[in-house]
């Protein structure tokens, strides 16, 4: 205990500023290095107990709607090497994590229409990432007094079961790679708006976010609902967002379009 106290002392605690629209206050107790170095291992142990897909045709669609996106993200992540996987699973989802990684369901390409869909959900899961939502959610477990362990928890290849367990659950992902633990509705927001604007500024329809979602709830009326609708709470407000904001985007993507910037991946 004195341990842990010790360690949490330590710890800098940053209110930093969300750039997005109204400002809002974070809290993060945990370094840039630190949240990479959790993100990539939660991501290796996601490529080793989950099958990968080998489908040439899909992996190279999402490596280039990823890379695409690069030139939107803050200089910190666009100079970063981000590893782009897809895996095999019916359940349409995406995710991202610190540590420049990208995880897309094969069920993914099942709901999308286009390649400006396919970058609306990436976009949004790495918004998370630039936004330090994982940052806010490991602090969160801090100040519950169950974050510390999480931060202790590496040892490399050795790394435990359990350990492994506490890591993926502290960035957001359960057990299994299709259900991944809902973000506040704050972090929410601040994702979709500002994944609608990397893929705008990326040289993708910003208008296509809205479809991507309507496209969601459809296959929600034909079968189990995806896992990604009940990490997102309320998809019409969501959809009401970002059909109001789509236009004012319209002006970043034609001068993306203008500027070169004409990503071809479907």
């Amino acid at each position: 205990m004195k341990k842990k106290l010790l360690m949490l002392a330590t710890v800098a605690t940053v209110l930093a500023t969300s750039p997005l629209l109204q400002a809002r206050r974070q809290m993060l107790l945990v370094s840039d290095a630190q949240m990479n170095q959790m993100g990539v291992e939660a991501f290796e142990k996601l490529k080793a107990s989950d099958k990968l897909s080998h489908d040439p045709k899909r992996i190279a669609q999402a490596r280039c709607v990823v890379n695409a996106l690069l030139v939107a993200l803050p200089q910190k992540e666009a100079t970063q090497a981000w590893e782009v996987q897809v895996f095999e699973d019916a359940n349409p989802n995406a995710f991202a994590l610190p540590g420049g990684k990208v995880g897309v369901n094969t069920g993914m390409f099942d709901v999308i229409a286009s390649q400006d869909e396919l970058a609306a959900v990436i976009g949004h899961e790495m918004a998370h990432v630039t936004s330090q939502h994982a940052n806010e959610r490991v602090s969160r477990q801090m100040l519950a007094g169950v974050g510390l362990d999480v931060i202790g928890a590496y040892t490399g290849s050795k790394t435990s079961p359990e350990k492994s367990k506490m890591i993926m659950g502290a960035m957001g992902l359960g057990a299994q790679i299709g259900v991944l633990l809902p973000n506040t509705r704050k972090q929410e927001a601040e994702a979709d708006l500002k994944g609608q604007g990397f893929m705008a500024n990326a040289g993708f329809d910003p208008a296509k976010a809205v479809t991507l979602w309507q496209h969601m709830m459809a296959a929600s009326k034909n079968g189990a609902p995806p896992q990604i609708l009940s990490t997102h709470p309320d998809p019409q407000n969501r959809i009401k967002a970002l059909a109001e904001r789509a236009p004012k985007l319209q002006a970043n993507f034609r001068a993306a379009h203008a500027m070169g910037r004409t990503p071809r991946c479907f």
